[in-house]
């Protein structure tokens, strides 16, 4: 006797959404695999209205365009009630889609495979050449986002959220322009809960807290770390990332004066770190390490006014450092040459701003170059010595000018 093929329909919507089995799809919406089994048969029953909204949601398709029909085991009085829900929560009744209206599963993976391209590109291109195709990529993405349903959209969504929090960050940190990262940042955001990405929501969340920290607005930066916070404890947050959150926080803190207060937060930060936790880091969390706390914790060390704490502590990330994190370099190596200033050591302020400009004529980051002319700015009185002389050549040198003037 030769087998029959059952309900085609749903089966290659599930797996156009990505769902690979059905008990993929029962754990999606809540029911048992029986069910799923029942609705991929040769007659399938009709959908209770309650689960039948949420299918109709996860696979992109009315119930008739499902395999459906009223003979299945709904009564017209049923069927109309699921049509008007669909009305009720903004979904759209599709019809039998054409060939080719709806992207395959293997879309987003694809799309995934440039995002983490992108991820790791950032450590090494300058910015103001990766940003135009981080933005060409988002826009690819948003796209994307009305070709796929299911599984395959929640994922796109995620990577586009990753886009857009990478755009973000080299429009705030690289190209200092903060009301268009808000607005990028605010895009990320959005796409996070369209992925419904917890985890995502809390990083991009507190970035957006930099905005207003670097800006002197304390109370605005907090209320944003709450946000994060509350975002963390969904995920729930590894310990990795939660000693970021307190490192964030730790920052806009010194940024408006609040030294102790952040030095406290980077001391829960360090025993966060040393007991762990059971909670995997995600991928796409690759700014941070102990290393990065260390960097934190130094430079308000040197906001406070703690020199030889500073100076020790820096001195010890920048062994740590592993040599392809240029761009970080560049700072620690800014904050030292600040510590010797301040301590009115002229030569060796310079050796370290002049190590500085060194890295950033190989990676260009805008924070690097900000932290060596706060450096030469404090080196004003020393202005006539032959080694502040020498750092200015350099400062001011064609390449160094140029790229500052083109970021």
């Amino acid at each position: 006797m030769a087998r029959t093929a059952g309900n085609i329909r749903l089966k290659s919507a599930r797996l156009a959404a990505g769902y690979n089995s059905q008990q993929a799809l029962a754990d999606a919406l809540g029911v048992g695999v029986r069910q799923v089994r029942r609705w991929e048969s040769e007659a399938p029953p009709w959908p209770q209205p309650e689960v039948a909204q949420t299918l109709m949601r996860l696979l992109g398709q009315d119930l008739e365009s499902l395999g459906f029909t009223p003979a299945g085991g709904a009564p017209d009085r049923g069927r109309r009630s699921v049509l008007a829900a669909t009305v009720a929560v903004g979904l759209s009744a599709v019809p039998t889609q054409a060939a080719g209206a709806m992207q395959p599963p293997s879309v987003a993976e694809d799309f995934e495979a440039v995002t983490r391209s992108h991820r790791r590109l950032y450590w090494s291109v300058a910015p103001s050449t990766l940003h135009p195709s981080v933005l060409a990529h988002a826009t690819l993405g948003c796209a994307l986002m009305s070709e796929t349903v299911g599984q395959t959209r929640a994922r796109t969504a995620a990577a586009l959220a990753e886009t857009w929090l990478l755009a973000g960050r080299i429009e705030f940190f690289d190209l200092r322009e903060a009301d268009r990262a808000q607005q990028t940042l605010l895009r990320a955001l959005q796409a996070a809960g369209e992925a419904d990405d917890a985890l995502l929501g809390s990083a991009i969340l507190a970035h957006t807290a930099f905005i207003p920290g670097w800006a002197g607005d304390r109370e605005a930066a907090l209320e944003r770390m709450v946000a994060a916070r509350t975002y963390a404890r969904r995920g729930p947050a590894s310990a990795q990332m939660l000693a970021w959150l307190d490192a964030v926080e730790a920052e806009c803190e010194t940024r408006c004066g609040q030294t102790r207060t952040a030095l406290h937060l980077i001391g829960h930060a360090e025993d966060l770190l040393a007991a762990g936790s059971e909670h995997e880091t995600p991928q796409w969390f690759d700014w941070f390490s102990s290393a990065r706390l260390a960097a934190f914790k130094g430079n308000t060390q040197l906001t406070a006014g703690h020199l030889p704490q500073a100076r020790a502590t820096l001195l010890g990330v920048l062994d740590a450092l592993d040599a392809s994190e240029e761009k970080q370099s560049t700072v620690i190596l800014g904050d030292l040459a600040a510590i010797e200033a301040k301590a009115g050591d002229p030569d060796a302020a310079c050796g370290y701003a002049v190590r500085a400009l060194d890295q950033l004529e190989r990676t260009w980051y805008a924070m690097g170059i900000d932290r060596v002319r706060e450096v030469r700015r404090a080196l004003a009185p020393h202005q006539q010595e032959r080694c502040v002389r020498e750092l200015d050549d350099r400062l001011y040198g064609w390449s160094t000018t140029v790229s500052a003037l083109a970021r």
